[in-house]
């Protein structure tokens, strides 16, 4: 089931500007028992990055009352909310006034073996950099090319995701995950200040680890720094957390940082799902 501006259908204006030039951002939450899990904080994301990119949002009671009305048509789904600066003419120039399109669409669940929590994941590298571009570091924008050609690297499901670096050889992410390391009991991820998608679940991480008295440290991070790490998690809001098994040849024993952090977070989305029940 699609929503677009509130209405039920699959069609959207040829002329619109996401189509035309990815002038839009989005994000995607799961959906759990009928409730979209943590909806005000892809909220929030997704009105900082419009923000960024000089977008109007739309009213946020009018989003929530969309997002759930999809939500509860399909209880256990994947929940995508794309909005675009919406039609205009033909030019880089931008509508002014702006009048957005929303897109609120409903997927099936990704059919992830549960070995990919319990055990961890092979990773590779890509062979496709990202570019430097401050201007839109952080932001989940509507243009995803690097990410299109990256995954386009490898087939099948033995390697489950891969790292992408920036254009000087740091580690961003992966290329649909956010990296978290454990060097010496510190905990590490990649500074986003240059590239990269700051995800709603790898500040959810970074808040939950705070509350353990365990700050994290954003820097650059270089690939022998991955390779040397006693533990590696991969993290977005759909996979929450998937410890890594094996890296470019190295194995990584299970680690306890990752595991009490998916415990926690594990937690946080039980009580977030039943108190939107009760409600």
């Amino acid at each position: 089931m699609l929503l677009v501006n509130g209405a039920v259908t699959r069609s959207i204006d040829a002329l619109d500007r996401g189509l035309h030039y990815g002038d839009g951002v989005f994000t995607t939450l799961p959906v759990r028992r009928g409730v979209p899990l943590f909806l005000e904080e892809h909220l929030d994301r997704l009105s900082r990055d419009a923000a960024q990119l000089y977008l109007p949002c739309p009213d946020r009671e009018l989003l929530q009352l969309e997002a759930r009305r999809l939500a509860e048509s399909q209880p256990d789904a994947v929940l995508k909310i794309l909005l675009t600066r919406g039609t205009g003419g033909r030019g880089y120039q931008c509508p002014d006034p702006a009048v957005p399109t929303r897109v609120l669409a409903l997927y099936p669940l990704p059919d992830y073996p549960a070995s990919c929590s319990a055990e961890g994941v092979r990773v590779g590298v890509c062979a496709t950099r990202l570019g430097h571009n401050p201007a839109l570091a952080g932001v989940k924008h509507l243009n995803r090319l690097e990410q299109v050609l990256a995954r386009r690297e490898w087939s099948g499901s033995e390697v489950r995701e891969a790292l992408m670096c920036d254009q000087d050889g740091f580690v961003v992410e992966g290329v649909m995950s956010n990296l978290f390391l454990v060097q010496s009991g510190k905990l590490l991820t990649p500074l986003l200040d240059r590239c990269g998608v700051r995800g709603v679940m790898r500040a959810r991480v970074m808040r939950v680890a705070a509350e353990f008295g365990q700050g994290v440290v954003e820097g650059r991070i270089g690939l022998d720094q991955v390779r040397a790490a006693d533990e590696v998690f991969l993290t977005n809001s759909l996979i929450g957390i998937w410890p890594v098994a094996e890296f470019d040849g190295r194995r990584y024993p299970p680690g306890p940082h990752s595991r009490a952090l998916m415990e926690a977070l594990g937690r946080l989305g039980a009580q977030y799902e039943a108190a939107a029940c009760r409600a």
